[in-house]
């Protein structure tokens, strides 16, 4: 079986992408991914749009919910763009202790969707401690950590790495493979 190279995927004209978030990172990192992955400028915008869950969502059904909303509700918006994203972090819990994740969700004017889903991680138990008592997880990263509004810059995974892994690297990475059947039309 052969494969085309990237550059036959190249959007004829530029093409506009919503982002479901207001959130500099996920503007910043989905124009980054789809520049990367289509070999092409895109105009993105971020809009506030609902996720319909609450402001922390916790387990893959509920997270993967609000991504899939805030994609849809920024559809509703601006029923114009070419392509509409939602990201959503969350947390879980297992026996070795509460870990962060995120989805992201991308629906295209085509109706298309597709989604995937970021590596995990484990998060300190005081910062745990925190998201169970109701707290959202950037928040409990700014009050342990003594950072103000950490999620719009490295958040929890930039913080926890040194920097050595910052969100928007965090997000780009599982966009790209959200963008697999796009960019591979004839085999999705």
């Amino acid at each position: 079986m052969s494969f085309k190279r990237r550059e036959n995927f190249r959007p004829t004209e530029k093409q506009l992408v919503l982002v479901g978030s207001k959130n500099p990172v996920k503007i910043s990192c989905t124009e980054d991914a789809f520049t990367r992955a289509f070999n092409s400028s895109f105009l993105v915008e971020g809009i506030n749009a609902s996720s319909g869950v609450p402001e922390q969502p916790i387990g893959d059904r509920e997270t993967l919910l609000g991504a899939k909303n805030r994609a849809y509700n920024s559809r509703e918006v601006f029923p114009e763009a070419n392509y509409w994203v939602g990201i959503e972090g969350g947390v879980d819990e297992d026996e070795k202790g509460m870990f962060a994740f995120a989805w992201i969700f991308i629906l295209s004017d085509s109706g298309k969707t597709s989604q995937a889903k970021t590596g995990t991680f484990y998060l300190p138990t005081q910062v745990a401690e925190l998201v169970k008592e109701g707290m959202e997880l950037g928040k409990a990263d700014d009050l342990v950590f003594n950072q103000e509004n950490s999620k719009h810059q490295g958040g929890s995974v930039g913080i926890l790495t040194h920097g050595v892994i910052n969100r928007e690297e965090y997000y780009r990475q599982a966009i790209i493979l959200a963008l697999i059947p796009f960019l591979n039309k004839t085999l999705f």
